[in-house]
């Protein structure tokens, strides 16, 4: 199923954020030693209500979703994870591959003992999140995936975009954020390092990388989105995905880039709540 939402078919209204509100913090979490890298995560605790894990994309941490927190807070047991490198989690000798991180999650939830999650990914958190899904080591019972991409082609896609990029370069740049809060929050920090690891994982074509005709493996429900402007997740990309993944849903949403879930705040808490019910 298709879902295509035009600015006319919601009223869309100014989200505004407590300032008192929950948030992800990078003080209150703990760290769990997996493979030579220490993974950081926090939980926002809320009893017998059901588990909603978040991932966030390359080069980001769990406070990315701070803007969207505030969404899901009374009515799930919330558990944010650093990806490997990412944040406050450390990089370890390891290659960085979307294996390596899904086996790092997998770890993370074990650990935790929690069951029946449901899962929102961004970019390569939504990467991690079809790897969990086709695998199927531990209990899922829905994901939402925001810019995530699976294939070959749109690997192809994303070495186009990085043609020429450098660490260097990049952290003067696009990531001159990310560099800032990596530096600040990271306690092994070496951006160069991390940086080409991270390029290096992007363009992976093995079976460590993209999840590939491997997602018609995934049998939990799923609400992929994307933004209309989202150059490295294509449209046709997109319907693909949703013709191979059985009962899963494609949003989407107009005049928005990459991270669509930012642009239109209310789109994405109406129909993400109503997919998660």
């Amino acid at each position: 199923m298709i879902i295509a939402v035009t600015l006319f078919s919601l009223v869309l209204s100014t989200v505004e954020i407590n300032a008192q509100a929950i948030e992800f913090n990078h003080k209150t979490g703990k760290y769990l030693e997996v493979d030579g890298a220490n993974i950081y995560y926090e939980e926002i605790a809320n009893a017998e209500k059901p588990v909603l894990v978040l991932l966030h994309g390359g080069f980001g941490n769990i406070e990315d979703f701070n803007l969207i927190l505030q969404m899901f807070t009374e009515d799930y047991h919330i558990v944010g994870i650093d990806s490997r490198g990412h944040g406050k989690s450390t990089l370890g000798t390891n290659n960085l591959t979307y294996k390596r991180l899904q086996l790092d999650i997998e770890a993370v939830l074990d650990h935790l003992k929690l069951k029946d999650i449901n899962i929102i990914g961004f970019s390569d958190g939504g990467v991690i999140a079809y790897r969990l899904a086709m695998e199927n080591k531990i209990s899922i019972r829905k994901i939402v995936t925001i810019g995530a991409t699976w294939s070959l082609s749109d690997a192809k896609l994303i070495d186009q975009f990085m043609e020429g990029e450098t660490p260097e370069r990049s952290k003067e740049t696009w990531l001159r954020t990310c560099f800032d809060f990596y530096q600040k929050y990271n306690p092994i920090p070496d951006f160069d390092k991390f940086a080409k690891c991270v390029f290096k994982m992007w363009t992976d074509i093995t079976e460590d990388g993209y999840p590939q005709e491997n997602v018609q493996n995934i049998n939990v429900p799923t609400l992929i989105i994307r933004g209309n402007d989202d150059y490295i997740f294509p449209i046709e990309s997109a319907v693909e995905l949703t013709m191979k993944i059985k009962n899963s849903v494609l949003l989407n949403i107009p005049f928005a880039p990459h991270d669509a879930h930012r642009k239109y705040l209310q789109i994405f808490e109406i129909i993400t709540k109503e997919f998660l019910l």
